[in-house]
């Protein structure tokens, strides 16, 4: 049985200021892309949201969303056929629920390699992977959790410049989505790359950031996710599949 069928939605509170950034900002949205209409106050409010109640700088954060998304995905989905070389590598999963409701995104940036890297496919992966975990979204929810596996990373996986795209359409386009991001299986290597992927981290992905230390792996994950929706490579019950 899926968690969202047994998980109690949240009930969101919007206060009366923020209600009314958001009115101001819908009028200026829908005068300047009329298909912004199209959008419900759930989505405007996360873009408000992501740039702390600013009208201005949420609007033009959501129109830059608007003419993003007819480019990146003029038909309003990416087609397997379109990164079936990316998918080959399997390099994420999108599973479970943790006790909150929230749909699990994993992903082993060792199967991705720098030298086999094509920067438009892997981009096309990113939207395609995360169109899919908020597609599993329960009503009632807006976020996903993430579990970035990085068992058996090394040097010719290291690939700063995609990292950093993805980072890019996650914090940009898709705001306030991402609830909580664990980091495990962590090499010594890693941090160096940390070091010069945090500059593209903003402040709100930031706090939401945990780095897992491997002896407390599977206590640790257990803490938000179920054992029944935990997959079995951590300890769970929960058999994985790739996207």
């Amino acid at each position: 049985m899926e968690a969202e069928k047994t998980l109690k939605a949240p009930v969101y509170n919007t206060g009366d200021d923020e209600k009314n950034n958001l009115a101001q900002m819908r009028l200026l949205v829908e005068a300047k892309d009329p298909a912004a209409k199209e959008v419900d106050n759930l989505m405007l409010r996360r873009f408000l949201r992501a740039r702390n109640q600013d009208v201005e700088k949420a609007s033009a954060m959501f129109l830059k969303y608007l003419n993003w998304r007819r480019t990146a995905v003029p038909n309003g989905y990416i087609s397997e056929a379109d990164i079936k070389d990316e998918l080959a590598q399997k390099k994420a999963c999108v599973q479970g629920f943790d006790k909150a409701g929230h749909p699990i995104g994993i992903i082993f940036p060792a199967r991705h390699f720098y030298a086999k890297r094509d920067m438009d496919a892997f981009k096309s992966l990113c939207i395609y992977v995360l169109d899919k975990a908020c597609a599993r979204i329960p009503s009632g929810q807006e976020k996903f959790i993430g579990i970035v596996d990085l068992q058996g990373w090394g040097y010719s996986n290291c690939d700063i410049w995609a990292y950093a795209a993805g980072l890019d359409i996650m914090q940009n386009c898709y705001p306030e989505r991402l609830g909580k991001a664990f980091v495990i299986n962590v090499p010594y290597l890693f941090m160096k790359a940390w070091k010069m992927i945090y500059p593209f981290i903003d402040e709100n992905t930031r706090k939401k950031i945990v780095f897992v230390d491997n002896k407390n792996l599977k206590a640790t994950l257990l803490e938000d996710i179920d054992e029944s929706q935990l997959p079995e490579i951590y300890g769970g019950k929960l058999p994985l599949i790739p996207v």
